[in-house]
């Protein structure tokens, strides 16, 4: 009987702390559940690079050195390191001092914020360059500069008219906007570029494709083979034009055809546009160019990598790089590896073939 009892008030303590557990991991599924807009909202990282550069340099010229003056000369760096950062901050602090008039008389250091776009087919990264440019306006003046380092293939057609848009945002501001291209800017990727007022390409950078394409398997031979009946209700003449499954009729062609000649159109019409020294009709055939022969076709407007652009710039200006991070839930973090994989395949296939049955730029 006693060890009834004392198996009974175990259990009992068992059941008690399950229940406070399971209490425990409600109420925090309900508050998750509450903040749910605050933790997928995400959030902005600003990281200055002035610094970065010049820790390189100091460190290469550390490493460069006889071993007898390492010592001696990396304490002389430091030392004179600290005595400019007081000299900066007392400079700062007297101009702080001055009042405005000071400050009018003396132009700001310029800033130059950094952004980074890798585009995919869906060109989702316009989802965080939006963020981006939204956080950049706020601060950014026309003494500013906006750098984005852009490389994309290309894609759908309203995904990369909406990245395009995103930095005409910088423009209209009227805040200096550059682009740098290291290795391709075409079609959809090149919709984007031709929107800043300077386009930097790496010699070998990928340039152009001013074209529409839309391909599609068909399989209606199959099903009829198969003895299987595919339809298509629609309300609307054009509605539904080319089909993957029934027959498609030739004036189901002519109305596809025309729908990618006038997105065609309003491609051109959007580079000639942004870009008004191009020959709009000898740059709009579909054809990629390399960085110098893009240079001679007014395409790009220098031959210069982004990591000599950028440390150019430091010389002179404030160096910021801006990202919009969202935190990552589980199954996305597990999955993440799996799905960049799958999508640069996706991505090279689709820039070596071009196959794809949508609509794209």
């Amino acid at each position: 009987m006693e060890f009834l009892f004392d198996y009974g008030l175990f259990l009992a303590k068992a059941l008690t702390v399950v229940v406070v557990v399971v209490l425990i991991l409600s109420a925090a599924a309900g508050a998750r559940h509450k903040n749910k807009h605050v933790s997928e909202k995400g959030h902005l990282e600003i990281n200055p690079l002035n610094q970065q550069y010049e820790d390189m340099s100091e460190a290469m010229l550390i490493a460069t050195m006889d071993e007898a003056l390492q010592k001696s000369e990396e304490k002389k760096l430091h030392k004179a390191k600290k005595k400019q950062a007081k000299l900066d901050a007392k400079a700062e602090k007297q101009a702080s001092k001055k009042g405005s008039d000071a400050e009018a008389d003396t132009a700001p250091k310029s800033r130059v914020f950094v952004l980074s776009f890798d585009g995919d087919v869906s060109a989702s990264a316009t989802s965080h360059l939006r963020e981006e440019v939204t956080a950049i306006l706020t601060q950014a003046t026309s003494n500013d500069e906006v750098l984005v380092k852009l490389e994309s293939p290309g894609g759908m057609v309203h995904s990369y008219g909406l990245a395009s848009s995103q930095l005409d945002r910088v423009r209209q501001a009227k805040i200096p906007l550059t682009v740098c291209v290291d290795e391709v800017a075409a079609s959809g990727g090149y919709m984007m570029a031709c929107v800043a007022d300077k386009i930097l390409a790496a010699p070998f950078a990928v340039i152009g494709s001013i074209g529409v394409v839309a391909q599609m398997p068909n399989f209606s031979k199959v099903l009829k083979k198969h003895d299987v009946d595919y339809e298509i209700l629609t309300a609307g003449k054009y509605k539904r034009t080319m089909t993957m499954l029934g027959e498609n009729t030739d004036s189901a062609r002519r109305k596809f055809v025309q729908e990618l000649e006038e997105v065609h159109s309003l491609f051109k019409s959007h580079v000639a546009t942004m870009r008004p020294k191009v020959d709009i009709e000898k740059i709009a055939t579909g054809e990629t160019w390399y960085g110098t022969q893009a240079l001679e076709l007014a395409l790009v407007d220098g031959i210069q990598t982004s990591d000599d652009y950028l440390v150019s710039r430091s010389k002179e200006a404030n160096l910021f790089e801006v990202t919009y991070e969202r935190k990552k839930k589980l199954h996305e973090r597990l999955g993440m590896a799996a799905e960049l994989s799958a999508d640069r395949l996706l991505v090279k296939w689709w820039a070596r073939l071009t196959q794809n049955s949508n609509k794209q730029v």
